[in-house]
């Protein structure tokens, strides 16, 4: 039986009780060390905003997988969701391997998301977050086999961190008026 560390900075009962179905699941909030990971197969970050050490990535049985809401390399770290809009950049989801770099890891999935006008940023963030739930879900024996294989991101990308939002989001905005 598969043991899975699920990373997440709120609990997720959607993400836990699928990977319960698949195994033992522990779900941590806090940033991780070594012996934090050393007894698990997989471990999986979705939301989480701590920074894995390289230490961590090179002592893992398996590769580490995220799941982040923006179309890497677009949106890589902090409000991905928002800066797509304000930056009119790709709109979607990514499925990655974490390296040493913040959302730099190489893609194993991605999912292009197209919104009209009437979404809210909260609208918008709630397509990204099921989008993402259902792409892991459907793929996630291909993922867990090899089956899937990973390619490196091109291109740039974007990247901002917490602080770049100088103000509050109001998550009822309507998409075009950022």
């Amino acid at each position: 039986m598969a043991k899975f560390l699920f990373l997440s900075e709120k609990k997720n009962d959607k993400m836990i009780s699928f990977l319960k179905e698949r195994g033992q699941v522990t779900w941590m909030d806090r940033k991780i060390n070594l012996e934090d990971v050393k007894d698990f197969d997989w471990i999986i970050s979705f939301g989480y905003r701590n920074i894995i050490s390289k230490n961590i990535i090179d002592k893992t049985k398996n590769k580490i997988i995220n799941l982040h809401i923006s179309y890497l390399p677009y949106n890589r770290g902090a409000n991905p969701n928002y800066w797509s809009f304000k930056e009119n950049t790709p709109k979607g989801v990514s499925i990655h391997f974490i390296d040493e770099g913040i959302d730099t890891g190489p893609i194993l999935l991605q999912s292009l998301c197209e919104f009209d006008e009437s979404h809210t940023l909260k609208s918008s963030y709630n397509i990204l977050i099921q989008t993402i739930e259902n792409l892991f879900f459907d793929n996630f024996d291909k993922i867990m086999n090899g089956k899937v294989k990973s390619k490196p991101q091109v291109g740039n990308g974007t990247y901002h961190k917490k602080n770049d939002l100088l103000n509050n989001i109001n998550y009822n905005t309507k998409i075009k008026e950022i």
